[in-house]
């Protein structure tokens, strides 16, 4: 049995830890509240806006744009993975399950490139061997439309000289407190299965017509394509940073309970090492006297 000096040294030390995931829970808790109310008032209209642009997609049949044209006869096609990950760990399985969609889904290190916005993530698939195109991690601290915008552009600009050909937005999708999923979703270009799909599901005849523009398509496409890539990035961004903190809550949350059943275990343990020790002196003393008889 450990002596009551280890014990209750160790005690000591799980009550500072617990102070301290105490109090990053209540950090947590506060922050968890702002992000969570920006990220439901946002939510609305960014799923609104993916499922317009797609639809609009999927019924413009036969056109020819850089930024929407499948290019299934490519060789090795490279894909591009905005990957949205924490600046920060101690949030459980929040950034493993994120960084697991890439590294366990068909996401081979040699024919993807990475957009890191965070460094957990980021230092994750490097560790696999991963290539990452520059470094957002400070988007993460507050995110604004304009982190998205600029993120946005140099993943189209990528897209458009032929350095990535497909581009996906992996994130983690916040539904409530303790509920958080982790998605991948694929922003462009839309394969021609993909558009069929869509055209299927429509509820109507007049949902199957074919789009007309005005101006024409190019130009219209190449205003609305990136207005729609920007905004999942930033309905993303927004949706992460309210996971992050529900994830770190839940995690500071555990461990604090945790610390304190292991308090109350070894206040357990320090009792009967104590009660021991006070025996052990009673039985020396009583042998002592009966020895001096």
């Amino acid at each position: 049995m450990a002596s009551m000096r280890d014990i209750k040294r160790r005690r000591s030390s799980i009550q500072s830890t617990s102070q301290i995931t105490k109090a990053m829970k209540l950090v947590s808790t506060v922050k968890l509240q702002h992000a969570k109310g920006r990220a439901q008032e946002t939510k609305p209209y960014f799923d609104k806006m993916y499922e317009t642009v797609s639809n609009m997609l999927a019924k413009s049949q036969n056109i020819d744009h850089p930024l929407i044209t499948d290019r299934a006869d490519k060789p090795n096609k490279k894909k591009g993975v905005i990957l949205i990950s924490s600046n920060r760990g101690l949030a459980g399985g929040y950034n493993s399950n994120i960084v697991k969609l890439v590294t366990k889904g068909d996401f081979s290190p040699e024919d993807t490139i990475i957009y890191p916005v965070g460094t957990k993530g980021m230092d994750a698939v490097k560790r696999q061997g991963y290539t990452c195109v520059g470094d957002y991690s400070e988007v993460m601290n507050s995110p604004m439309f304009g982190d998205a915008i600029s993120i946005g552009k140099t993943v189209i600009s990528d897209f458009e000289q032929g350095e990535i050909d497909e581009i996906y937005l992996a994130y983690t999708v916040f539904k409530n407190t303790v509920v958080h999923i982790p998605t991948l979703i694929k922003l462009l270009p839309f394969s021609q299965e993909d558009m069929d799909k869509m055209v299927s599901d429509g509820e109507s005849a007049a949902d199957n017509l074919i789009m007309n523009y005005e101006p024409e398509e190019t130009e219209t496409l190449g205003i609305i394509i990136p207005m729609y890539i920007n905004s999942l990035i930033f309905g993303a961004l927004v949706e992460a940073v309210a996971s992050e903190n529900g994830a770190r809550m839940q995690a500071m949350d555990s461990a604090t309970t945790n610390a304190e059943e292991m308090i109350d275990k070894l206040g357990l343990q320090y009792n009967r090492a104590r009660q021991s020790a006070i025996t052990q002196e009673l039985t020396e003393i009583v042998a002592g006297a009966s020895a001096i008889e």
